[in-house]
């Protein structure tokens, strides 16, 4: 039986104007050249770390079994956080302990983390200001290669990880569902961090296209089930391919639209 090619999917803010991308898939293909290398975002806006979070919790689950993730989103690198590997659903994440694997660890049981710290598995010298080269590149591919994640340090409890301070949506005294823009999507979508599930248990027997969407003084008419179901240009509420409320323009930038930053809140009224 043909052995499974092994998966390591990137995320970063590196951007792709530098070597540093090129560099981490050198560093890994040098200690396991059968890799499949898969790049999921390097454009993530600089040290963003929940926009991060949405997205390694968004894609994640669509690799196989066994993949990992290496994350570098890390304003504090060479500082005093730590660098993680963490189990969850027989997935394998390496990233910095900065809160950038809370979603992940909200989605399940977390099967097993560890703290990065077994120099055997780092490139020399570490530099002080790229680990993503020296340490969770070479670990990734070494965990690819079937090192057991044991060997790259010790065993650390869930409760010493950091968290994000990740906003819940609530119901106000008004009896309106109330949510925050969590994140501003490539299209200018606005994604919040009302869940479909949390949506439907609100509105309870209402129809979804009786509710009324509150962004500042704009309102929009009830939820819709696609983009043209609006005239081009015009407001519309949807859930995403992340099973989050987004308000959205069809064919247009609804954060220029809006005029409307990451923590603005959104309110729904049934």
């Amino acid at each position: 039986m043909k052995e499974k090619t092994p998966v390591i999917t990137l995320l970063t803010d590196f951007g792709l104007e530098d070597e540093y991308v090129g560099v981490m898939k050198g560093v890994i293909l040098s200690i396991n050249p059968g890799v499949n290398l898969v790049d999921i975002n390097h454009n993530i806006t600089r040290h963003d770390i929940t926009q991060a979070a949405l997205t390694v919790n968004a894609s994640f689950r669509y690799f196989p079994k066994g993949a990992i993730h290496v994350v570098v989103v890390d304003p504090g690198v060479g500082g005093k956080r730590k660098v993680i590997c963490l189990q969850h659903k027989g997935h394998f994440f390496v990233a910095p302990d900065n809160g950038v694997l809370t979603m992940v660890i909200d989605s399940g049981r977390v099967e097993k983390i560890c703290a990065i710290t077994n120099q055997k598995y780092f490139l020399k010298p570490v530099s002080d200001t790229f680990h993503g080269r020296d340490i969770f590149a070479p670990a990734a591919a070494h965990l690819s290669k079937g090192v057991d994640m044991l060997c790259l340090g010790q065993e650390i409890p869930l409760s010493n990880i950091t968290r994000l301070d990740v906003p819940a949506p609530f119901v106000s005294a008004r009896d309106e569902l109330v949510g925050t823009v969590i994140s501003i999507d490539h299209f200018g979508n606005l994604v919040t961090n009302i869940s479909q599930a949390t949506f439907e248990r609100f509105k309870d027997d209402v129809k979804s296209k009786e509710v009324v969407i509150k962004l500042g003084r704009s309102r929009i008419q009830g939820v819709s089930k696609s983009y043209d179901s609006v005239k081009i240009g015009s407001p519309v509420a949807i859930f995403g391919s992340r099973n989050l409320l987004e308000i959205s323009l069809n064919q247009a930038d609804a954060r220029t639209y809006f005029n409307v930053r990451i923590g603005q809140s959104v309110r729904v009224k049934s």
